[in-house]
């Protein structure tokens, strides 16, 4: 029998009032183009272009979209594995993007990452004990008996066998590698955690076991996700708020439940389209929305609204105006023209998250620190 996926059994409360914990403004991470004998900079690939959001303590952001969209991008740019272009990043109170190397170095305890691939983020020269004991050396001064206590209660914490600790990473299987990357994320006691699609290459009888560990592991510690994935009904059973992107922008973001029921932008809504339907009947009666065309390129992204070129519903001013992130209804932001511009002009900065557009004092270019 396939593992099950449990029913969350907290819920976040949206309007209480709580401080965000992550502070994304207009964040942009471009790759530049060399081309010619010389090597010239002729242009930029715009993989994140103006993203802007807010988390919450002990909230999980699901960020969804199609390949190539940016989304772990945004996620290594957001605890400095990719310098970013420009953009303002608080986590807890600290500007990443502006901390020296140094200061840089003491705040990594405080933000993790779960990467997609578990078996290319272990080094297989370095046995179970020595890999989540890693950042314990670099950043703790535990002796060799505490610092062994300590990888003992994180593999305890990840469903590990203490038996395992001198194996290598070849020895364990998809899932048990995966719980190793979790356990290092976990080394720290880390207040925000990436998990860049930690199930993708997973098989889908281990998935359910790995969110159901990263959701006992959240209610337990009082952790904070975002949680980047292809996964749509993943993100609909882990996440409490959901950020859809395309070509480098978030469309819309929305609470889950809102998003799920009653998309508002059109690319979320053929997105959402695509999830299949566990009843026969509803499946049976279900529209598609096929979109047409590609996806540009985001070396060359339209002058407008990044969508325009696939959108079913273009109107003239898709084309020329690109449109900003605002809030439409209570707690859902979206970035579509087909709102009226009244309810998107002049909008305050909503609680959950700010305008794509708005710099929040973090627009210029930042100067490039080594890690």
């Amino acid at each position: 029998m396939l593992p099950m996926l449990r029913p969350r059994g907290r819920t976040m409360m949206l309007d209480a009032p709580a401080p965000a914990l992550v502070q994304v403004r207009d964040l942009k991470m471009y790759f530049p183009i060399h081309t010619g004998v010389l090597r010239r900079h002729t242009g930029d690939v715009k993989a994140v272009d103006g993203v802007s959001f807010d988390i919450m303590a002990g909230e999980t952001l699901g960020l969804v979209g199609e390949s190539g969209c940016g989304k772990s991008t945004v996620g290594r740019a957001l605890i400095r594995l990719y310098e970013p272009t420009a953009g303002s990043v608080r986590i807890a109170g600290d500007d990443i993007l502006s901390l020296a190397p140094e200061a840089l170095r003491r705040k990594r305890p405080e933000m993790q990452m779960v990467f997609q691939d578990p078996q290319a983020s272990l080094n297989p020269r370095m046995t179970l004990a020595q890999i989540i004991g890693e950042p314990l050396i670099e950043h703790s001064g535990l002796n060799p008996t505490d610092r062994l206590a300590r990888i003992y209660e994180l593999m305890d914490q990840t469903g590990l066998n203490r038996r395992f600790a001198n194996r290598y990473p070849h020895e364990f299987s998809g899932g048990q590698r995966q719980r190793i990357g979790i356990a290092r994320a976990l080394a720290l006691n880390p207040k925000f955690i990436v998990c860049d699609e930690p199930i993708a290459a997973l098989d889908v009888s281990i998935q359910a076991q790995v969110v159901n560990l990263l959701e006992d592991l959240q209610d337990r510690l009082g952790l904070t996700y975002l949680f980047i994935s292809h996964d749509l009904s993943m993100v609909r059973h882990i996440a409490d708020r959901v950020a859809v992107m395309y070509l480098g922008r978030i469309a819309e973001l929305s609470p889950r439940d809102a998003l799920y029921a009653r998309p508002l932008h059109p690319y979320a809504e053929a997105l959402l389209s695509a999830v299949p339907e566990p009843d026969p009947d509803r499946e049976g009666s279900r529209q598609r929305i096929i979109l047409q065309g590609d996806v540009p390129s985001p070396a060359n992204p339209p002058t407008g609204c990044a969508f325009c070129t696939r959108c079913p519903k273009v109107m003239e001013i898709c084309t020329t105006t690109r449109p900003i992130l605002a809030e439409v209804e209570p707690g859902r932001q979206v970035a579509c023209h087909l709102y009226p511009s009244e309810a998107r002009s002049n909008q305050p900065n909503s609680r959950h998250a700010a305008p794509s557009g708005s710099t929040g004092g973090g627009s210029s270019q930042h100067q490039q620190h080594g890690v």
